[in-house]
């Protein structure tokens, strides 16, 4: 008997295997193309006229542990990178992708159930009959020519975007701790400058104070010393209150609670001898936010394919493998195997244009979604030009602030000495005064553009996607 359900079953198998190939022949069109970056992407002088440099890797592509060489700040990221909540969902998120497209790969395999059943009958009381099938059931869903196919890509490239967005919160969350980093640092030096500012002006204002007891200088230089002193001593406590904040701004980022950071100095920060943007096709490679909207390209693409597919005919095959007693008892009838097996194609006609309009749509927002890509593409152009902008102009001006500042130390000197051996009062103490002011400010500019020069790099880092690969 058994070989004899194996001879009748062999005829059907063979027409349903011809169904398949005929329609794996017909799904050769359109439908199975892989998605590939448009060609007419527009990327001539995408950084404009501050482009550096022709390497097809260029900055964007050092991961950020070469980048930031501090150890210190490199502590701070990895503490960062493992107590970040929104990565940590982010992760969470990836493996629900993960899951999404376990489910569109398993979409090709056939459903089997088994479901037992049992019946009990009798008539007048008389001795039940007993009546059970188990019967085995299986069915295939090939869906419509490619929708697997396309579903299957969709959820691919639903896991790269979330790994994406992944990127993009490792990116800035390098970013941010390294400013805030640096930041401190550069408060740091503020405050030593206006320290040791202070602690001259005090002596200063001693100094006055014993040259108008000796008759050689007058009340309105002292209390101009005095009120310079006093500011200098209250823009201390301004220093100290700004380096809390950040302290604290960067723990609420590191998720502890509010403590010293251990840090080095502006001069810890190595930047690269040589600034390599890259092609500008690295981009798309670099960038979290480019490579995102060309996944979202991507995604549209495969929507259309989908759309397409839907054009053409489903296959359905199912079948059921069972054994049923027919009512008697197992020992005096031993039952019989019942099979069966069927083939189910279905092809769209008439459905309103629905599918028509679907496929519309679909090559609208594929349209759509190239648009975005160029754009993102042009934002990202404009946001290397600024960041190689803004750090070409804080290595001009280091030149100048440097002379700036040895000129004023020489001009202090030279009015401090004046005014303690001026007899004649040529030199009067306001002139001391604007000196010393001027060569304050200096130094405090001199380390605003040493962290300015640092932040462009960081930001010039960022832009060509730095600090989003491990």
């Amino acid at each position: 008997m058994k070989k004899h359900s194996i001879r009748r079953f062999s005829p059907i198998v063979i027409h349903l295997s011809f169904i398949i190939t005929a329609m794996m022949m017909v799904t050769s069109c359109g439908v199975y193309k892989n998605y590939e970056r448009p060609s007419d992407l527009q990327t001539d002088g995408l950084y404009g006229t501050a482009q550096v440099g022709t390497a097809e890797q260029g900055l964007g592509a050092k991961a950020w542990r070469e980048f930031f060489t501090d150890p210190q700040l490199q502590a701070l990221i990895e503490r960062g990178l493992a107590q970040s909540l929104s990565a940590r969902q982010l992760d969470l998120q990836i493996q629900e992708a993960q899951e999404y497209l376990r489910c569109s790969k398993l979409a090709y395999i056939p459903s089997v159930a088994i479901a037992p059943q049992g019946q009990l009958s009798s008539f007048d009381w008389s001795k039940p009959l007993k009546f059970y099938t188990v019967p085995l059931s299986a069915s295939w869903q090939l869906g419509s020519i490619g929708s697997l196919r396309n579903a299957k890509k969709s959820a691919e490239v639903g896991v790269e975007q979330v790994k994406t967005t992944r990127q993009a919160v490792q990116q800035a969350l390098v970013a941010n701790i390294a400013n805030i980093y640096y930041s401190l640092c550069m408060l740091d030096s503020q405050l030593a400058v206006s320290e040791q500012t202070a602690k001259n002006w005090r002596e200063s204002v001693e100094l006055t104070r014993k040259l108008m007891a000796a008759g050689r200088s007058n009340k309105a230089a002292v209390a101009q010393s005095e009120a310079n002193c006093f500011n200098v001593e209250a823009n201390l406590l301004d220093l100290r209150e700004s380096i809390i904040e950040a302290e604290n701004a960067l723990c609420t980022i590191l998720g502890e609670a509010p403590h010293h950071i251990e840090r080095g100095s502006l001069d810890t920060f190595q930047a690269p001898a040589a600034i390599e943007t890259g092609i500008p096709l690295a981009l798309l490679q670099n960038r979290p936010d480019v490579r995102q909207a060309e996944l979202q390209l991507a995604s549209k693409f495969y929507a259309v394919n989908s759309a397409k597919a839907a054009f053409y005919p489903a296959l359905t095959l199912s079948g059921s493998l069972g054994f049923t007693n027919n009512g008697g008892s197992i020992e005096i009838n031993p039952g019989k195997w019942i099979w069966n097996a069927l083939g189910q194609l279905t092809q769209p006609i008439f459905q309103n244009g629905r599918l028509r309009a679907q496929k519309r749509v679909a090559e609208m927002q594929q349209e759509e979604a190239k648009m975005a890509f160029q754009q993102s593409l042009v934002a990202a152009g404009n946001e290397v030009n600024t960041a190689l902008v803004k750090l070409q102009t804080a290595q001009g001006k280091q030149t100048y602030i440097d002379g700036q500042i040895r000129s004023l130390n020489d001009a202090v000197s030279a009015t401090e000495a004046l005014y303690k051996d001026n007899v004649s009062h040529q030199v009067n103490y306001l002139n001391v005064l604007t000196a010393q002011t001027g060569l304050f400010n200096a130094q405090l500019g001199q380390l605003a553009n040493q962290y300015a020069l640092i932040t462009a790099t960081i930001e010039l880092y960022q832009a060509l996607g730095g600090g989003s690969l491990q």
